[in-house]
């Protein structure tokens, strides 16, 4: 996969991460006490998606682009209304920067030097939201548990490595060793189910108590990615019904097949 977001900004993907990151974060905004939200491989924080990157490849078209008009539920409301604003679209650090309120804050971290210099730009109108050029993986642990003691800690990684879902696993089980209370959102690709489902039992090998796992299909069009997952640690309660209306809303539009199963605890 090509590391860099803007050829898949506003992909299948991109709408399932971000339906369930703004549930999660409606959530957190229901209580009074400040959260904290960790990202740990951030991007650039905003896609231009009629720029080159996004038109080579015409992702976008297979997915929030199909969807725009769409309603029928608060949160997908509130993403297409995220997803409106600015003439570009929020990748997930916009998103949880234009969602903190003044006690919440924001940690977004990208290696990469050119992203993360525009990173920097595209919060620079948030003053709880803070960007650092970094490993995320190794960042991470270093800032959980965070003081707030509530939030979200989001895990997207670029599959550039062969050993990623190992790194991965890794990574989320000593995450969740440090910040067991947290809320946990993972994304990867699902282009074999034995993987996917090997770097689950994985993490669910760790200790965790209480997961939901989320895939999207779309048809399959030459070596494009056709099928996401999303790993939820922790999600808050009503998570699992809120997803299921919002997936019962966009999937005849995607013309997808969605998948919503607790793989570890009860509803």
């Amino acid at each position: 996969m090509n590391y860099r977001h803007g050829f898949h900004a506003g992909n299948f993907a991109d709408v399932l991460k971000h339906l369930a990151l703004v549930t999660v974060l409606l959530h957190l905004r229901k209580k009074d006490a400040p959260f904290a939200v960790i990202d740990t491989h951030a991007g650039c924080g905003a896609y231009d998606l009629s720029g080159d990157e996004a038109q080579r490849t015409g992702e976008a078209q297979g997915g929030i682009e199909r969807i725009r008009d769409l309603s029928g539920s608060e949160v997908l409301g509130t993403y297409l209304s995220l997803a409106a604003e600015g003439g570009a679209y929020p990748g997930s650090p916009l998103i949880a920067a234009k969602l903190l309120r003044p006690q919440d804050r924001l940690v977004a971290i990208e290696k990469h030097p050119e992203e993360a210099a525009a990173l920097k730009r595209t919060l620079a109108p948030f003053r709880k939201a803070m960007v650092e050029e970094a490993d995320g993986y190794q960042r991470l642990i270093k800032l959980l548990p965070p003081p707030e003691r509530r939030g979200l800690v989001l895990i997207d990684p670029p599959f550039e490595a062969a050993d990623e879902f190992e790194t991965l696993a890794r990574a989320v089980a000593a995450a969740y060793r440090r910040f067991a209370t947290g809320i946990t959102l993972v994304w990867y690709p699902v282009k074999s189910q034995a993987a996917a489902d090997l770097f689950l039992g994985e993490v669910l090998a760790a200790g965790v108590a209480r997961a939901v796992r989320l895939e999207l299909a779309v048809p399959p069009q030459g070596e494009r990615l056709s099928r996401t997952g999303l790993l939820a640690i922790n999600p808050p309660y009503g998570f699992d019904t809120i997803m299921e209306d919002a997936l019962a809303l966009i999937a005849p539009r995607l013309e997808a097949q969605s998948r919503l199963d607790w793989i570890a605890g009860a509803p």
